[in-house]
């Protein structure tokens, strides 16, 4: 029989993401995926807020944090791993193919030989295939790239954490226009999702509200996902699905965190190093995106 594991979800309305705490039944053991920190672009400031009321919940419920998963190198929100990881533990891990990404981004920003492409910067880089466990609960991992190249869906008991590969039904699929993007690879990454049982619970990255829909909503299941996702319900062909993809992220603009994000998510959460006086800058790299 599948473990029914307990999720608590985060909502952080300034980025629409949500990140979740995943909970054993039988346990205290927990992992947190696609936790946010929270920062200002116009002031340059960061705070801690979405991470504390994390921290907050689990250190409320006594549970062991094993893991802090990220679903793949968000470009809307920065990540908040190594402050979670100081405060309750646990391992970092994301997809292997973040070696990709690295290399990619490395030089949009200029990264020069000191920033590591190699993944180390990560405790656990994942393949397809790989399993983990958060206590007596089984996580299985499925390389799902199409939005980029190092997107996973960790397939936790009977729940799957899809990051933006997936919205909610009524809102569609994830963009791929993203260097390393690819709306066919992403077509064949949904089929993957779509083939687990149709009561499998899809926990998705983020909402924006489909039009008509009053409020946030971020689960779903595979059935209803197969039944009515506006872009890959029902039967989709490949060749309709990427010409509605493709059009549709030709009037898409960049997410506002783009820039800080992947700095600092391609570091696993880190920020760049400092200068010799202790100062953290980022880097605008112009027409660069």
């Amino acid at each position: 029989m599948t473990i029914h594991p307990k999720v608590q979800s985060f909502f952080d309305q300034a980025t629409n993401t949500i990140s979740y705490v995943v909970q054993d039944p039988q346990g205290r053991a927990a992992g947190i995926i696609d936790s946010v920190l929270d920062f200002d672009y116009a002031s340059g400031r960061t705070d801690t807020q979405s991470a504390d009321t994390i921290i907050a919940y689990v250190k409320e419920h006594d549970l062991d944090v094993q893991w802090l998963l990220e679903t793949h190198v968000h470009a809307d929100h920065l990540s908040a791993a190594p402050y979670l990881q100081e405060a309750l533990g646990g391992k970092i891990g994301i997809g292997k193919n973040i070696t990709t990404v690295q290399e990619t981004f490395g030089k949009v920003f200029n990264e020069g030989t000191e920033f590591q492409r190699d993944g180390s910067q990560f405790d656990q880089l994942f393949r397809e295939g790989d399993s983990f466990h958060i206590g007596q609960l089984r996580g299985d991992v499925l390389h799902t790239p199409g939005h980029t190249p190092a997107c996973m869906t960790y397939v936790i008991g009977d729940a799957a954490f899809v990051g933006d590969t997936l919205f909610m039904p009524d809102f569609g699929t994830a963009r791929c226009d993203f260097p390393g993007g690819s709306a066919e690879l992403l077509y064949d990454s949904i089929q993957k999702i779509l083939s687990l049982p149709d009561e499998t619970r899809i926990f998705v990255g983020h909402d924006y509200k489909a039009p008509g829909r009053d409020e946030f909503a971020w689960e779903t299941t595979v059935g209803a996902q197969k039944e009515g996702n506006v872009h890959i319900g029902d039967g989709a062909a490949k060749v309709d699905f990427v010409k509605l993809r493709e059009a549709r992220d030709a009037s898409l603009g960049m997410p506002k965190l783009i820039i800080p994000s992947l700095q600092v998510n391609m570091r696993a959460g880190h920020m760049p190093e400092p200068d010799t006086d202790g100062k953290v800058f980022l880097k605008v790299p112009v027409d660069g995106l």
